[in-house]
């Protein structure tokens, strides 16, 4: 599976608001996909979706600062793990669990 795509789904670690999301597809229940963007998730995957075969939803997001920041610290967390591109061989409660301890160290709009 090859992350193809070039829409909103961003690199870089200046987007100073977005959401950072952990994707599944209906192809490979045993990897997710993680990443920021500055759309809101269930359209990201919806626009992601119509580009592929499969499905993708989204397992969790967060709209957060430095969306960028907190997907490359989950990188660093999910090395080993790391499938292709932003897709990780882990389960979307392990992501979340992650993405949910990041945010502990930079806050997410939720909590401001």
């Amino acid at each position: 599976m090859k992350n193809t795509e070039n829409t909103t789904d961003t690199t870089a670690t200046d987007v100073k608001l977005g959401n950072v999301y952990v994707m599944t597809h209906s192809l490979f229940s045993d990897v997710v996909k993680i990443g920021c963007t500055t759309e809101e998730p269930e359209e990201y995957a919806k626009a992601l979706s119509a580009k592929t075969i499969g499905e993708y939803s989204v397992a969790f997001s967060l709209q957060c600062n430095n969306p960028c920041k907190i997907k490359k610290q989950i990188k660093k967390y999910l090395d080993a793990q790391e499938y292709v591109n932003e897709f990780y061989q882990v389960s979307p409660d392990v992501a979340k669990k992650l993405l949910k301890r990041e945010t502990l160290v930079i806050p997410s709009l939720n909590r401001l």
